[in-house]
């Protein structure tokens, strides 16, 4: 399947705390391919279902060639001390801020087959786990910057063409 569209800052479906997955059907496998298929394009870490436009707790993952994919993830673990890392998203195209992330974190969900599954990492890993979870619960790392940085993007972002 195609690499869905990405859906971007202003879309309520960004905004919205995503519905954990009960059964998993037809339309979660298509979702899981959609979603692996997504973030199979340069330059993308993750896409979470809500950047598509579906309202279900499900992520992918491209970090260093490792693709996956987690349904009903749950932040389970944060370690080591938070530090500022540069970070974008694809809802909110072109602007990069400065960001708190821990350095380590776990979430544990489920694969399409039931099965318990535990995704960790550290570095970009972690940031992704963090960044992508965040939108499962209608976060935006916008929502996270200091006052200063957030005004600052909210102005790049009026300015952009996209928005």
């Amino acid at each position: 399947m195609p690499e869905r569209q990405i859906r971007l800052l202003g879309d309520p479906v960004l905004k919205t705390r995503s519905e954990p997955i009960g059964t998993i059907d037809a339309r979660v496998r298509s979702l899981v391919e959609d979603l692996v298929d997504s973030v199979k394009l340069p330059g993308r870490a993750g896409v979470a279902a809500a950047q598509i436009g579906v309202n279900l707790r499900a992520f992918s993952y491209n970090i260093d060639g490792d693709i996956g994919y987690i349904l009903n993830p749950v932040l389970v673990e944060l370690a080591g001390e938070p530090a500022m890392v540069d970070e974008g998203c694809l809802s909110v195209p072109g602007l990069w801020y400065p960001t708190k992330r821990y350095p380590f974190a776990r979430v544990t969900g489920i694969d399409l087959d039931g099965n318990p599954v535990a995704v960790s990492g550290e570095g970009l890993m972690a940031q992704a786990l963090q960044h992508e979870t965040d939108h499962l619960d209608g976060l935006l790392y916008l929502d996270r910057l200091d006052k200063e940085n957030r005004r600052a993007a909210m102005k790049e972002v009026r300015e952009s063409d996209w928005f």
